[in-house]
């Protein structure tokens, strides 16, 4: 598995450009990438912005580090 930062940069995006995919604030991709608590829209968001990039349908548990609040 591989984190936020590592699937951002394997597709050569900036954290801005990964926000925009997904329809967040860039402040909330930081608090993700850092580890803090983010909402499950707010990770659901995150994945399906990588699962339209690479192509595959991904899940909340394939990414490390996602701090998902309950």
């Amino acid at each position: 598995m591989a984190t936020v930062v590592e699937l951002r940069r394997d597709l050569g995006w900036s954290q801005n450009e990964l926000a925009r995919r997904s329809r967040l604030n860039a402040n909330t991709v930081r608090k993700a990438e850092n580890g803090e608590p983010i909402s499950g829209q707010t990770a659901n968001a995150i994945v399906e912005a990588f699962s339209e990039a690479f192509g595959k349908r991904m899940l909340v548990r394939d990414i490390d580090g996602l701090n998902v609040a309950v």
